[in-house]
């Protein structure tokens, strides 16, 4: 029996965030095209009892956990020094930069370790993570170039920019992620919008207030530039540091109540929001991927986002995308894209099916899939 030992300490992380939710995602579709005579293993930092047992419910199938004697935050300082003794070896798959990078020799060894990187904000945009983040990503980074058999990006756009910053050969692969599993309408879907207070119809975004995420942009374009008059929900919390949503969208000008914040939703409260966005708009200026453009498109919502090459990349021809060059004008550019769906039935429609499309290019199983055959090919 092969075994691929996957990371999956994030899932149970304080705050698991996207690559929680990535880990958990790509864990359970590598159990569920597991190769014949193949299966999967996690490791996982010394935690409480019941949090193995909360990855063993998220994960049926999994083999079983290796847990190592260190606690998470023990665990990432010394992996960041290398100190890796008590990962374990064989076949390893990191879904992010946590991971046992040591010297080895793959072929006398018998140890191999892929990690994945999901942006570079560490240097592209260092202010929005803490200080500490910026450190051991960076940390991780040196140790992912020296000692990784293989690093997973989720975009070309990403390993382009990658390659530009570090000399990593031929060991970078580009293996895309998709939309989260449980995307499905409910059958009580009226009951929860009315619990959500959603609007009859409206625009949609996701972000947070950081600068880089474009939302305040949005809003700005809204508010100032006119030509879409339904409400904004934002997927997102209502404040980032001492930004308020609130206060935003009012200095923007737009009427209280007009923009809605929604944080940390279900599956299928997503599903239900998703189903009656008008649009859904990616305004960011930075990322490795999006799988919220995927999600929309799932749905069948016309999607306006920024021309960041990843987002670019993504969504394919299936969206209207804003430049984001002259930035002093970016938030009326996104204003105009927003009212030329709204305001074009027809085109808007055409997305629509463009999206739906586009959606079917990017599968849990298909990434699996090509994880798989990395580690064969290693």
């Amino acid at each position: 029996m092969t075994t691929l030992r996957v990371v999956v300490d994030q899932i149970i992380a304080p705050a698991p965030g996207p690559i929680g939710q990535y880990s958990e995602e790509i864990t359970r579709a590598l159990i569920q095209s597991a190769p014949r005579g193949c299966d999967v293993e996690g490791i996982v930092s010394a935690a409480q009892r019941e949090k193995y047992e909360r990855l063993e419910a998220a994960l049926p199938g999994l083999r079983g956990l290796y847990t190592t004697t260190l606690p998470r935050r023990e665990l990432a300082a010394a992996w960041q020094l290398g100190i890796t003794a008590s990962s374990g070896n064989g076949m390893i798959h990191a879904p992010g930069l946590f991971a046992p990078l040591r010297r080895h020799d793959r072929v006398n060894d018998g140890v191999q370790v892929a990690v994945t990187v999901h942006d570079l904000l560490a240097w592209t945009h260092p202010e929005s993570l803490s200080t500490s983040t910026v450190a051991w990503h960076k940390a991780m980074m040196r140790r992912a170039r020296k000692h990784a058999d293989a690093i997973v990006v989720p975009s070309h756009a990403l390993a382009a920019q990658l390659m530009e910053r570090f000399e990593l050969g031929d060991r970078v692969r580009v293996i895309p992620g998709a939309a989260r599993s449980g995307l499905v309408l409910p059958a009580d879907a009226e009951q929860r919008a009315a619990a959500l207070g959603l609007p009859e119809r409206f625009i949609l975004t996701s972000g947070s207030l950081e600068p880089r995420k474009g939302v305040t942009a949005l809003i700005e374009g809204l508010g100032r530039f006119g030509g879409a008059t339904l409400p904004l929900v934002v997927l997102g919390a209502p404040s980032w540091g001492d930004v308020e949503l609130d206060a935003v969208a009012d200095d923007a000008g737009l009427a209280e109540g007009r923009v809605l914040a929604l944080d940390k939703l279900s599956p299928g409260d997503l599903a239900v929001v998703l189903s009656r966005a008008a649009v859904f708009v990616a305004p960011s200026r930075a990322e490795g991927f999006s799988a919220s453009i995927i999600e929309a498109f799932q749905f069948g919502v016309p999607v306006v986002h920024s021309d960041a090459a990843a987002l670019v990349e993504v969504a394919g021809d299936a969206g209207v995308s804003v430049e984001l060059a002259d930035a002093a004008g970016y938030p009326e550019r996104l204003a105009e894209a927003v009212a030329l769906v709204l305001g074009d039935d027809a085109l808007a429609e055409r997305m629509s099916v463009s999206g739906r499309d586009r959606s079917r290019a990017f599968s849990w199983r298909d990434a699996a899939e090509r994880v798989w055959q990395l580690h064969a090919d290693l």
